[in-house]
């Protein structure tokens, strides 16, 4: 037997039941997204929301204590900030603990080059 697919609105959901501030933060994050990237699409895919605009360059993950907004190359922006996290060869992160830090930890900025980065290597 299959696992159904959740659509994004059901995940948004389940979020909410995990915290009120992991669904703030989240929600905030997609409305950012949505805002910087057009166009865009999101789907629900390991556990999280996954952005494409021609490429997936992005996704947002929600977790007990924390989201992290996971970059798929960005290991190839510059981090003139010093927000991105993680030392692998492609993937950065962002994490957020407060819906504050989508703008004190300069998400507007990391987004069209999370982008940008995606697309220069696809």
């Amino acid at each position: 037997m299959a696992m159904a697919t959740k659509d994004v609105q059901t995940l948004v959901d389940d979020i909410y039941h995990l915290g009120h501030e992991q669904h703030s933060m989240v929600e905030g994050v997609r409305k950012l997204v949505k805002a910087v990237v057009s166009p865009l699409s999101e789907e629900v895919k390991y556990g999280g929301i996954l952005f494409t605009s021609d490429v997936q360059f992005c996704g947002v993950f929600a977790y007990k204590k924390h989201v992290s907004v996971e970059f798929n190359k960005g290991a190839q922006v510059a981090d003139e900030f010093g927000h991105l996290e993680g030392g692998g060869k492609g993937r950065r992160h962002v994490k957020l603990y407060s819906v504050n830090d989508i703008e004190s930890k300069h998400l507007a900025h990391y987004i069209p080059l999370a982008l940008e980065a995606a697309r220069a290597d696809s």
